[in-house]
């Protein structure tokens, strides 16, 4: 009588018999040898040098006094620190800085909680034309801006024009196109959130129980999106604070953004270098803030809802 030998396939290390991954023990980013653990994190720490070298530049520029400042002395630190410059900064963009505040805000707010509303419908309610309406939603994000602007200008002109809309100008008017402009991407991040992080069967229940939409909207769906709510409001708080084009057809040096502002500072036939690095400085802070503070959430909100 004989015995047949089972024979069995060698197992790669850190994998099962059926060649799925299994765990090391070991932390993330410890695996592997030596040498490609320490090429990885000098790589690391290569790119964090690039990255900063032109933070570094811009604040010990913006510390000089104007006569230091020259290409040959720009990596060198100031042979006496003076605030002048972040002075003459904060007196030219103060005004503007508030208005951006005021700007980005109302757009983060305004962008999500209509995003948030589209997102729902297009999500859960199913009506004819649903997917048209929704596709022709998501064309919004592809119109290059430059190729609207003149006659987006015009329209919003005559609007302004209109009687009892005088006050229709400067940030009113950013803060109207920037909640338009950003509507489709909005619904877009808000209808996959709902799709796949709100269960049906909770919608069921809430209808069975006489919820109309609005109710089951204020009710059960709110409370679970504030992941998508933390995307969308730092996705538009940013895109509003740092633009541009808008700002430079719709708006003036005494309506304008910060970045308009900023603009009108670096001009000049002999610009002032300190307090340019500082208004940058000063300028590009609330976002750098809002992803220092913020960041985790966003991407954490991006990951929600991206399986069941």
């Amino acid at each position: 009588m004989t015995t047949a030998t089972a024979q069995t396939a060698p197992v790669a290390p850190g994998t099962d018999a059926l060649g799925g991954r299994v765990s090391t023990g070991k932390a993330p980013g410890t695996e592997g040898t030596a040498l490609g653990r320490t090429l990885r994190y000098a790589l690391l720490i290569l790119f964090v040098v690039l990255i900063l070298i032109p933070l570094y530049v811009l604040f010990v520029t913006s510390f000089k006094r104007s006569e230091d400042v020259n290409a040959s002395q720009a990596w060198t630190f100031p042979s006496a620190w003076s605030v002048d410059g972040w002075r003459a900064a904060w007196d030219s963009l103060s005004p503007a800085l508030f208005r951006s505040v005021i700007l980005a805000t109302s757009v983060a707010v305004l962008s999500a909680a209509l995003g948030s509303l589209n997102g729902f419908v297009f999500a859960k309610w199913r009506f004819p034309g649903a997917t048209t309406i929704f596709t022709l939603f998501l064309f919004g994000m592809f119109i290059p801006y430059q190729a609207v602007m003149i006659p987006l200008q015009g329209m919003l002109l005559d609007v302004q024009g209109t009687p009892g809309f005088s006050w229709f100008d400067g940030i009113a008017k950013l803060i109207a196109v920037h909640v338009i402009f950003g509507i489709p991407i909005c619904t877009l991040i808000f209808r996959n959130y709902y799709a796949t992080a709100l269960p049906n069967e909770i919608l069921e229940a809430a209808k069975v129980d006489g919820a109309g939409m609005l109710r089951t909207f204020r009710s059960i769906v709110l409370p679970i999106s504030a992941p998508g709510f933390v995307v969308t409001m730092i996705w538009q708080f940013t895109s509003a604070w740092n633009d541009f084009l808008f700002a430079l057809f719709l708006t003036n040096r005494n309506t304008g953004p910060v970045t308009y502002a900023l603009n009108e500072l670096a001009g000049g036939q002999n610009p002032d270098y300190p307090s340019i690095m500082a208004g940058v400085l000063l300028a590009s802070l609330p976002t750098l803030l809002v992803y220092i503070l913020l960041g985790r959430y966003f991407i954490g909100g991006l990951m929600s809802g991206s399986v069941k």
